[in-house]
C-alpha cells in the first residue's frame, strides 16, 4: 500500500475522523448516487449544504450532495471568518437572533470544534466622552449574558471596561487621539472553508455521497414533483441521474438560478452582498487583540489571523459574476481609509498581502441597502419534492440546516428522528484537547517543532495522526513549502488523498490560504505544490503546467482588477481569466 492509497473505512463502523474524500472516493460517490433513490440530495457545498447533509446522513437518511465548482469555493471561504453573535444586531434589537448565534458559538466552542473554533479579543474604541460608554457597555452586558444557554457557559471570558492608557497596552498601533478609551469583548473565529470541508468529511462519515465539480444541470420531474437531479460531472464530462425523494437547495446567491431550473421564480429572492477584506502582516499593526470600528454602513473588523490581519469589511450590492466576485480599488481605498483613521502608523496598498472578496446570500427586502436586509433564514416547499433554504448567517449554519431537514422530513411523509447535530463532535475533534496537552512528545516522536505540531493541531486536531503517518512514509513531505513556510508539503498531498481537492487552486486557496497570506499570492509555490498533487490525483507533466498556468492567470486577473476604479471594471477584467474546470452554462 503507498501513500496514495488504502483501505477506506465505510459505514457506521467507521471510526470518526478517517473519512477520505479522496478521487476513489468522489468516484465512489457519484456511483453511489446514480445506483439508488436516496432519501434527500443536497445541491450546494458550502457551509449551509454540508451542514443540511450532516443534519440528514446522522438522522439516519440516506444522502448525497452534489457541488458544482469546489467545496466551500463561494461565500462560505470568502467570510470574516468569524463565529459571532452579531454585535450589530443588538441595535436593531434583534435580540432572538443574536442570542440563537450564541448558542452556536458556545457549541462550536466547546462541543462540536474546539479544535477549528477558538476565541478572539476585539478592542471597541470609544470616541465619544459621556454617553458612548455606558450605551456600548450596556450592549456588551446583553451580549455576554445571552450568551448563556443549555447548561453551557459562553466559552469566552466576559468584557472588560479600559482607560485608553491601557487600551493602548493592548493596542500600542492606536492614535492616542483617535479615541477617548475602550471595551474589550471577546468572539470566535474559524477557518471558514477548513470547517466546511471538515464537516463534509464527517458526513460522508455518517454515510453520505459528496462529490464536487458535479453541477445540477436540470431536475428529473414525476408531473409536478421533483424526484431528483441532473448532474454532469465536470470532470469526466458525463452525466448522471440523481434519484431522491426530497431535494435541498443549499446554494446561498446561486437559489435563484436553481430556481430558474425548475421553472418560474420561487418564493425566495436574494440578492447578493459583496464584502471585501484585506490581509496584512501581523507586525504591520502593533496589537495583541483585534478592533471592531464603526463605519458609516456597519462595522469594521481587524481580527488576527496567525502571522497576519484580516481587515473588512464593505458592504455594497453586486449583480455581476456570482462565482468571482471582484475587489476594486475602490473597495481596498475604503478599507484602508477607514482602518488607518485609529492608526498610528497608517497602511498603504503596498502593505497589502491579500484581498479576497465574497457574497452573502441575503433575503431581498424592502429595503434598497444591503446592510439593512435580513440575515435571517428562510425555508421553503415551492413545489412537491424540493425544499430551499436562504439567508442567514455562517454562525447558524446549524440551525438552518436543522429546519431544512425538519421540511425534508415533512416531505418524506415518514417518521424521521430530531436532530442530533448539537451532539455530535466534528471529524478531528474527539481527543483533540488530550494531544493537545502531548504536542511536546508529539514532535518528539515525528521530529518537526512544536510549533510545527500546534499549527497541525489547529488544522486538523485529531485528524494530526494522518497527517503524521503520510509523514513518516514519506520522510520528504515533513518540510515546508518553499515560500509558504507556514505550511508543510505534507498537506498539500493530504489535501488532495483526505480533503476532497481536486485542482491547484482549491488547494493554495481554500485548503491552505496561501493564496492571501503572501505577497506573491501563491505564484512562487505553484509548481512545487503542483508536482506535490501530481501523485495523489494522477496527474501527467502537462496536466501540472496547465494547473500552474491556469492558477498564474487567476492571480494576474485578480491583480489587475483590483487597480479598476468601478465594479464594471474589475469583473470584466476578472472575467478574462479561465477556469480550470468551466461550469456548464446551459
Amino acid at each position: 500500500m503507498d501513500a496514495y492509497s488504502g483501505e477506506q473505512e465505510t459505514g457506521m463502523t467507521a471510526h470518526m475522523g478517517t473519512a477520505r474524500l479522496g478521487p476513489a472516493e468522489r468516484s465512489a460517490a457519484l456511483a453511489q448516487m446514480a445506483a439508488q433513490e436516496l432519501d434527500v440530495v443536497v445541491v450546494g457545498g458550502g457551509v449551509v449544504g454540508a451542514g443540511v447533509a450532516l443534519d440528514a446522513a446522522t438522522r439516519g437518511l440516506s444522502v448525497g450532495l452534489v457541488e458544482a465548482r469546489d467545496f466551500a469555493s463561494g461565500t462560505s471561504s470568502r467570510s470574516s471568518k468569524l463565529i459571532h453573535g452579531g454585535l450589530r444586531y443588538l441595535e436593531q434589537l434583534n435580540f432572538d437572533l443574536v442570542r440563537e448565534a450564541l448558542q452556536e458559538r458556545a457549541l462550536l466552542l466547546q462541543r462540536i470544534a474546539p479544535h477549528l473554533v477558538r476565541a478572539v479579543p476585539f478592542l471597541f474604541p470609544l470616541t465619544h466622552l459621556g454617553w458612548e460608554r455606558p450605551y456600548v457597555g450596556a450592549g456588551l452586558v446583553l451580549y455576554d449574558s445571552l450568551g448563556f444557554s443549555f447548561g453551557f457557559t459562553r466559552g469566552v471570558p466576559g468584557h472588560r471596561h479600559l482607560s485608553r492608557k491601557r487600551a493602548l497596552r493592548l493596542a500600542p498601533a492606536l492614535r492616542r487621539s483617535a479615541f477617548t478609551g475602550a471595551i474589550q469583548y471577546w468572539d470566535a473565529q474559524v477557518d471558514d472553508a477548513r470547517y466546511v470541508m471538515t464537516m463534509l468529511r464527517t458526513a460522508a462519515a455518517y454515510g453520505a455521497h459528496v462529490a464536487s465539480r458535479s453541477q445540477v444541470v436540470g431536475f428529473l420531474r414525476e408531473g409536478e414533483r421533483v424526484t431528483g437531479v441532473r448532474v454532469r460531472d465536470l470532470e469526466a464530462g458525463e452525466e448522471l441521474e440523481v434519484r431522491a425523494r426530497q431535494v435541498v437547495n443549499a446554494t446561498g446567491v446561486w437559489t435563484d438560478d436553481i430556481q430558474a431550473l425548475v421553472g418560474g421564480r420561487g418564493q425566495i429572492h436574494v440578492r447578493a452582498s459583496k464584502g471585501v477584506h484585506l490581509v496584512v502582516p501581523r507586525d504591520r499593526i502593533h496589537s495583541y487583540t483585534g478592533v471592531i470600528l464603526r463605519t458609516e454602513k456597519s462595522v469594521l473588523f481587524v481580527i488576527p489571523w496567525g502571522r497576519h490581519w484580516i481587515i473588512g469589511t464593505t458592504d455594497t450590492e453586486w449583480s455581476l459574476d456570482k462565482a468571482h466576485p471582484a475587489a476594486s480599488r475602490s473597495d481596498i481605498d475604503y478599507v484602508l481609509d477607514h482602518v488607518n483613521s485609529v492608526l498610528s502608523v497608517p497602511l498603504t496598498r503596498d502593505d497589502v498581502e491579500g484581498v479576497y472578496a465574497g457574497l452573502r446570500p441575503l433575503l431581498a427586502g424592502e429595503s434598497d441597502e444591503t446592510s439593512k436586509l435580513s440575515r435571517e433564514h428562510v425555508v421553503a416547499h415551492p413545489v412537491p419534492g424540493l425544499v430551499m433554504i436562504a439567508g442567514g448567517k455562517y454562525t447558524t449554519y446549524r440551525v438552518m440546516a436543522r429546519d431544512a431537514v425538519d421540511a425534508v422530513a415533512h416531505g418524506l411523509a415518514q417518521r424521521v428522528p430530531p436532530s442530533c447535530t448539537d451532539r455530535i463532535p466534528l471529524a478531528g475533534a474527539e481527543g483533540y484537547q488530550a494531544l493537545w496537552n502531548s504536542r511536546h512528545r508529539l514532535a518528539r516522536e515525528s521530529g518537526l517543532h512544536v510549533a510545527r505540531i500546534e499549527h497541525l493541531l489547529q488544522r486538523y486536531g485529531s485528524l494530526i495522526e494522518e497527517v503524521l503517518t503520510l509523514i513518516a512514509d514519506r520522510p520528504d513531505l515533513a518540510g515546508p513549502l518553499s515560500g509558504a513556510d507556514d505550511y508543510l508539503r505534507a498537506e498539500i498531498v493530504y489535501a488532495a488523498t483526505h480533503e476532497g481537492a481536486r485542482h491547484l487552486n482549491d488547494v493554495l486557496t481554500r485548503r491552505t490560504h496561501i493564496s492571501i497570506e503572501t505577497f506573491h499570492r501563491g505564484v512562487a509555490v505553484a509548481q512545487e505544490a503542483a508536482e506535490l498533487l501530481a501523485g495523489p490525483l494522477e496527474w501527467d507533466a502537462e496536466q501540472v503546467k496547465r494547473e500552474v498556468e491556469y492558477y498564474t492567470k487567476r492571480v494576474e486577473a485578480e491583480r489587475a482588477s483590483q487597480e479598476q476604479d468601478t465594479d464594471q471594471e474589475a469583473d470584466a477584467i476578472r472575467m478574462g481569466a479561465p477556469e480550470i474546470v468551466p461550469v456548464a452554462s446551459d
